[in-house]
């Protein structure tokens, strides 16, 4: 090791502050790349395993393929693994107690099917013979039908029918029922034999109001007869966006028609995988943006360090010049410095990431798993790239921050480095301000902004400190929460676990059945809507235009310059409308009026256009508070139009009450009181109000059980639980990343802050000292200190929100590749930075200065390093 890197280590081990200080914005540097990395690795691993939980680890599904199609497919190159599988029907479930689920629904697996499909085994075995089945211990424990393992089961399987419908019903079709009579039928139906094997759980896949409970069975593919069909999910080998291409042409070559493929695109679109443009631009440039503002936050933060590790290094940089060191050997002793500085904290940096990610995920998974019922664990993933990329971009990153520091250094004199006329280069130009800031601040203003001037690049270096930090978080947390916002909009936001459905109750046995719905031990939240619909004649002028494109003027739709919409009316109950109210903004008593009748209009919707598949958050109708509905009921059949009573637009919102989902095109939900709405029923009207109760509950299908213990053939139950805690899951998960994200961003930033002021507060021990002598009272200082605070911020605010805007607003144009809303500034958010960037500002400069004020004068002034 040569001299003057052996200088550089003991100036090192001289100043353990300053290095200290070093190295620890370094560690948080490298933390927050290592933990964003593996933050996003863990993140997408997690939601992988969930998605094989829910649905199977497979690729692409073709359906309904013959013999030879199945062997194309079973030889293709990209072809790793080949899942076959049929559906051979449905069969009456002799003696089930559940008149909602009276079938079996049976299905074929072979040995790959039964490895890589979500299946449960709780008893015996899995079928491996034609003739073997097993059964959904739902049988058993719902249906109240006693199999065992052993026992002969004699089915007759075929397709469900509904009366006047053409094609069959699947297992996501309820029961088909009106006024509680069964209107569908099975057809084609084949005899079949089977020997029970075994019991599994009931399958994630089937839906909890779907009428046939699953029994599964083998298939072997080579008893598969040149006329039979099957269904075919694959695994491939490689996964990348060639893959859509490639089975595209697969299914050309092989004859088997395209809206037969199916794409497992929840679990491709994890592993990185999409086929949508607009998707994979959004990502891609997002990527981008994140990636760009974790640099330069890393490389300000140690940029910033070692400028100012330079500029008090600028005497003894002088000095080695004085004794012969070149150029070079005082640019390469800057570059050891961050060789040094960067050996001890990336390795520390890494490991401190790696730590808080597993912290995090060890405090986040009970709590996500008691909320939610998670069944995966998020779990920290670390990959080889990973790291590498953790430690490549943080050498970068050291090498960035110290190339101009190191400059800089080469071209220091001895002569200047010893005087040191390098950072201060006084003019009365430089240090001139405005007489209005002593004529309103005072003195002491007017000193601390000269201080500013006369330190310039410390100054500036703080203020492009405070700059980036706004801008950093401002742009993360814009980021956030229209990452959330675009994910909602994609989601259909089912506020329940549980639909009952009420059609044709008498009202005094409805009204025993909902109260004891409600009282159920499981039942956490509830609500009853009653439910009708009507229509009005909408005014041109105020219809959305995505209307007008559906419905042209020679619709019958349209007339006399208006545009038919249904209306959907929902009643709530006193309480829940008076909480409703209370949150919209509307009166509460003006909706109870039954004199002037008023509703609460809920004209926001979100919706996936079908033109370019964005999806959008727009307008029901255009229209204002104070306007009257024109409501009328149609009787389609005779083509009547019977009007109803007037309503009052009480309030307009976006707020969906408990249970009511988003309108479509044409559409428009309207609360009202059950009061308002007995007075818009008229006895024309075929179809009456209908009540729903919506239900959530800590143990959503143990209550769907008790519900179907009132064997009411009037009452549908739709258990919506798991699909709803899907869409929970992934808008927590995303959460969870992107506020630790911020979390992170905050981080450095306040870090970055204080380690540049409180470094630049204690490089001028000597200023103030020199200023004490002179006479400036305590009392002074502290309105000094001060002012530069104001003077940082202001300065910062200045430069930092305009630019922020400007990013917010590309973030906002990048999601609009996938989406469509209207860009809005987060007035909150800015409000938050102006109020922390003083607090944080005025506390780094009152804690490094509260030290000055113990220091004696004669030393400070001797005093020439920290």
């Amino acid at each position: 090791m040569n001299i003057v890197n052996l200088l550089t280590l003991r100036h090192l081990k001289q100043n353990k502050r300053r290095t200290l200080i070093t190295i620890i914005g370094v560690v948080i540097s490298v933390a927050m790349l290592m933990a964003v990395s593996t933050l996003s690795t863990s993140f997408m691993g997690l939601m992988q395993k969930q998605n094989i939980a829910n649905e199977g680890e497979w690729h692409v599904q073709f359906k309904n393929v013959n013999k030879g199609q199945l062997l194309a497919i079973e030889k293709d190159k990209l072809t790793k693994t080949l899942m076959i599988s049929r559906d051979v029907g449905y069969s009456s479930l002799e003696g089930g107690q559940n008149q909602n689920k009276p079938y079996l629904f049976i299905r074929e697996y072979n040995d790959e099917s039964f490895k890589y499909f979500p299946i449960k085994l709780s008893k015996g075995r899995l079928p491996q013979a034609a003739n073997e089945v097993v059964i959904s211990e739902e049988i058993i424990n719902n249906a109240k039908v006693n199999y065992k393992i052993g026992d002969s089961l004699s089915v007759d399987a075929g397709e469900r029918f509904q009366e006047i419908s053409e094609y069959p019903l699947t297992q996501r079709d309820s029961l088909q029922k009106d006024q509680g009579q069964i209107i569908e039928s099975l057809m084609n139906k084949k005899k079949a034999s089977y020997i029970i094997v075994g019991m599994i759980t009931r399958p994630i896949w089937e839906p909890t109001n779907s009428p046939g409970y699953t029994v599964l069975s083998y298939v072997d593919e080579s008893l598969i007869t040149a006329s039979e069909t099957v269904n075919a999910s694959i695994q491939v080998k490689k996964l990348d966006t060639a893959l859509f291409i490639h089975i595209r042409e697969l299914a050309k070559q092989s004859n088997i028609d395209t809206k037969d493929i199916e794409f497992n695109n929840g679990l491709l679109r994890f592993y990185g995988v999409t086929d949508n443009d607009g998707l994979r631009s959004t990502l891609f440039f997002l990527t981008f943006i994140i990636m760009t503002v974790i640099i330069i936050g890393s490389v300000s933060l140690i940029y910033n360090a070692f400028a100012i590790s330079v500029s008090e290094r600028s005497r003894h940089l002088g000095m080695l010049a004085s004794v012969g060191a070149t150029k070079r050997q005082k640019r390469n002793s800057v570059y050891f410095e961050g060789f040094v500085i960067g050996m001890i904290s990336i390795p520390i940096g890494i490991v401190s990431g790696l730590v808080g990610i597993a912290i995090t995920f060890w405090l986040i998974n009970s709590k996500i798993q008691d909320a939610l019922g998670v069944t995966e664990r998020l779990t920290v993933i670390v990959t080889p790239v990973s790291v590498l990329i953790t430690c490549v971009v943080s050498i970068v990153t050291i090498f960035i921050s110290t190339y101009l520091p190191a400059v800089k250094a080469s071209k220091i004199s001895a002569i200047d480095a010893i005087r040191q006329t390098t950072d201060v280069r006084l003019t009365g130009k430089t240090v001139r301000t405005s007489k209005l800031i002593r004529k309103i601040f005072g003195i002491e203003a007017e000193i601390g902004l000269k201080n500013l001037k006369r330190n310039k690049r410390r100054y500036q270096a703080t203020v492009f400190s405070l700059v980036l930090s706004i801008i950093l978080f401002l742009a993360v947390s814009f980021f956030t929460s229209n990452l959330q916002k675009s994910l909602q909009l994609t989601q259909d936001n089912l506020s329940y676990d549980i639909q009952v459905i009420f059609r044709g109750e008498k009202s005094e046995l409805l009204s025993q059945h909902l109260k004891h719905i409600a009282s159920l031990k499981e039942v956490t939240k509830y609500s009853q809507v009653k439910e009708l619909i009507v229509n009005s004649w909408i005014d041109k002028n105020s219809t959305t235009e995505d209307f007008k494109v559906m419905v042209n003027d020679e619709s019958s739709m349209f007339k006399n310059g208006n545009y038919l919409y249904q209306i959907n009316v929902h009643a709530l109950e006193k309480q829940d409308l008076k909480a409703y109210a209370e949150i919209v903004g509307a009166d509460y008593k003006m909706l109870e009026d039954t004199t002037n009748l008023s509703a609460i209009v809920i004209d926001t919707v979100t919706r996936q256009r079908s033109e370019d598949g964005k999806y959008i958050e727009t307008k029901a109708v255009l229209t204002k508070a104070g306007r009257n509905l024109d409501l009328m009921y149609i009787d389609w059949e005779k083509k009547e139009e019977t009007q109803l009573n007037k309503v009052n637009i009480a309030a307009l919102t976006d707020v969906f009450p408990m249970g009511v989902t988003t309108a479509g095109i044409g559409e428009l939900d309207i609360v009202v009181s059950n009061a308002v709405l007995d007075k818009l029923v008229v006895k024309q009207m075929i179809v009456g109000p209908e009540t729903y109760l919506y239900l959530n509950s800590k143990d959503p299908m143990n209550t769907q059980q008790e519900i179907e213990k009132l064997k009411s053939e009037n009452i549908i139950v739709n258990n919506v639980y798991k699909y709803n805690q899907r869409q929970e899951q992934t808008i927590m998960l995303m959460s969870v990343f992107t506020y630790g994200f911020i979390a992170l961003i905050t981080a450095i930033s306040i870090a970055n802050i204080y380690n540049t002021i409180s470094t630049s507060i204690s490089l001028r021990k000597r200023e103030f000292a020199m200023l004490k002598s002179v006479g400036l009272t305590p009392k002074g200082f502290n309105k000094m200190i001060h002012y530069e605070s104001i003077f940082y911020g202001v300065k910062s605010l200045l430069y930092g929100l305009p630019t922020s805007i400007i990013i917010m607003y590309l973030i906002h144009r990048s999601l609009m590749n996938s989406f469509d809303y209207k860009f809005a500034l987060p007035l909150v958010n800015i409000l938050y930075v102006i109020v922390a960037v003083f607090i944080i500002v005025g506390s780094a400069m009152l804690y490094s200065s509260s030290k000055m004020k113990k220091e004696n004068i004669i030393d400070a002034l001797k005093q020439e390093s920290i």
